[in-house]
């Protein structure tokens, strides 16, 4: 079996890291948040979980979410930066159940909270999450339709 490579942390200036990269960091954090405001509400079946679980992550969900966020001008520059280079990232990979545009929306939404927790943001990341956990309960992104 191979061993992973021991690596040592520094910080990093996340304004010279990729889109994807930025992206592959914030769809974590992202998700394990939303599964750790789905437990600590009550809901403790796997199945229900996941099921519930997309009304937050999906590819979907995010894009709405993003969108409204420009729309409400929750977004500073430097996030609106961040959006973009994850919306703008060449990816090699095809979106599953999902158009190309919605797909390049969410991965620019993952950039944004990717970023933030890299700028040592945390509080901002919090913010973001609970921001979108609050509109996805309270349905404030149902007017914006992606496929």
């Amino acid at each position: 079996m191979n061993k992973a490579k021991k690596l040592t942390e520094s910080k990093i200036n996340p304004d010279t890291l990729s889109g994807q990269t930025l992206a592959y960091l914030g769809d974590g954090i992202y998700e394990a948040a939303i599964r750790r405001h789905l437990i600590k509400g009550g809901m403790l079946k796997p199945q229900n979980l996941q099921r519930a679980a997309t009304y937050y992550v999906s590819a979907k969900a995010q894009a709405a979410l993003v969108a409204k966020m420009q729309d409400d001008g929750v977004l500073n520059e430097a996030e609106l930066t961040a959006f973009r280079r994850g919306r703008n990232a060449k990816t090699h990979t095809k979106a599953k159940h999902t158009s190309l545009h919605t797909y390049e929306m969410s991965t620019g939404f993952e950039a944004i909270i990717g970023y933030l927790d890299l700028a040592g943001q945390g509080a901002r990341v919090a913010e973001l999450i609970a921001w979108c956990i609050d509109e996805v309960e309270n349905g404030g992104t149902d007017e914006y339709v992606f496929k």
